[in-house]
């Protein structure tokens, strides 16, 4: 495989800002984050925005089958160039976000990892798009924006804590590897990156009743995070079937403090409540 700046010459490729384009240029890190993949000769490999293929080399070495996945159409011509007669390496033009995950796991009849250098426009969206695919997914290893690495890592009591953090933690083991300077990309982007690898969990943390209603009390509880836990939660209108009386019975009962302030609850804290909601919106319902 060329060098990444000898292929955007060669095939007179200038970055998009409108797709957020920023081609990852050393090769050091490029060998780094596929050896962080631990991709083997069983997996079945998405490549998240497969670029001019440099990344999708280093996977296609291991893995039983690459799905390089690419929006920009005239990368697509490079990728075609790259894998010709590579049979293992299977290239899909399209947005990752209308990509059907489950579809490509019964075809190959196998869980997928995910991999990828994600642009940063799309960087959450990506997040709960494999949240809401994680029954076909066996984990990821994503480069994405420090700052929103940092946020998915965080533990309860910091700043950085918050909606992203609970729900991707309920369902996934994640952790934070390793940093990459903004020196490495061409353009260079504003900000640094950060590589962050994630299992999914065989079931949740904890049980929470109802995933939506789980995902809908976190939502409530940090739309106004300077507020009390309870002042959040009464006056939320995506817990609308929830009397004030349900909520204090089921903070009461789940041992939480209502004046805390979300950022302070566990994601234990968290499943154990929803869990407790569901519980009495149940015997309601009998």
């Amino acid at each position: 495989m060329m060098r990444p700046g000898d292929i955007l010459h060669r095939y007179g490729i200038v970055p998009r800002k409108g797709l957020s384009q920023s081609f990852l240029m050393d090769n050091n890190i490029i060998k780094k984050i596929a050896d962080a993949a631990q991709v083997s000769s069983e997996d079945v490999v998405v490549e998240i925005g497969s670029g001019i293929g440099v990344l999708t080399d280093e996977l296609a070495k291991n893995a039983r089958q690459v799905i390089a996945v690419e929006i920009d159409i005239r990368l697509m011509e490079i990728l075609k160039d790259s894998f010709a007669g590579c049979s293992h390496v299977e290239m899909i033009s399209g947005d990752i976000l209308k990509l059907n995950l489950s579809s490509i796991s019964s075809q190959y009849g196998s869980k997928l990892h995910v991999v990828g250098n994600v642009p940063y426009s799309i960087s959450s969206p990506v997040i709960f798009q494999l949240l809401s695919y994680r029954s076909v997914i066996r984990g990821f290893t994503l480069m994405l924006q420090k700052e929103v690495v940092e946020r998915l890592v965080s533990p309860p009591d910091n700043k950085s804590y918050g909606v992203p953090s609970v729900l991707l933690q309920m369902y996934a083991h994640v952790e934070r590897l390793f940093d990459v300077s903004a020196n490495c990309f061409y353009p260079r982007p504003k900000v640094e990156s950060s590589v962050i690898r994630g299992m999914i969990r065989k079931k949740p943390l904890v049980d929470a009743g109802d995933e939506n209603l789980f995902s809908r009390l976190v939502k409530s509880a940090f739309a106004r995070r300077r507020k009390m836990l309870f002042n959040s939660l009464k006056g939320s209108g995506l817990l609308e079937e929830y009397s004030e009386f349900d909520i204090k019975e089921a903070l009461e009962d789940a041992g939480i403090d209502g004046r805390r302030r979300a950022e302070t609850l566990s994601v234990e804290e968290f499943g154990y409540l929803s869990h407790l909601l569901f519980l009495r919106q149940s015997k309601k319902n009998v």
